[in-house]
């Protein structure tokens, strides 16, 4: 598929979904309260948009997803809360 093909069939949709996450970081600054771990690692996701593979030889879409992994690899004891908040939250 050529450059242009892709960009009719999925440039819409993409940008739509920017869209959206701007304006939640938006209504979640407008609370006026600090960010918490989601915000962050969506604000560290959307850095990685702009960056390029060469940076780290990995793809934009690895990169922002694991920006949301939560990288350890011991289990921990207990769940905190049932299902997922899709984002790792760092304890301190």
């Amino acid at each position: 598929m050529t450059r242009d093909q892709l960009l009719d069939i999925y440039f819409i949709d993409a940008r739509a979904k920017l869209v959206d996450v701007a304006a939640l970081l938006d209504r979640v600054e407008r609370t006026g309260e600090p960010d918490d771990y989601r915000v962050a690692a969506l604000r560290r996701a959307v850095r990685e948009l702009d960056s390029s593979r060469a940076d780290t030889g990995a793809f934009r879409a690895e990169r922002v997803l694991l920006t949301f992994t939560d990288p350890t690899n011991e289990p921990i004891a207990k769940a905190p809360m049932q299902g997922a908040t899709g984002a790792y939250n760092v304890q301190p």
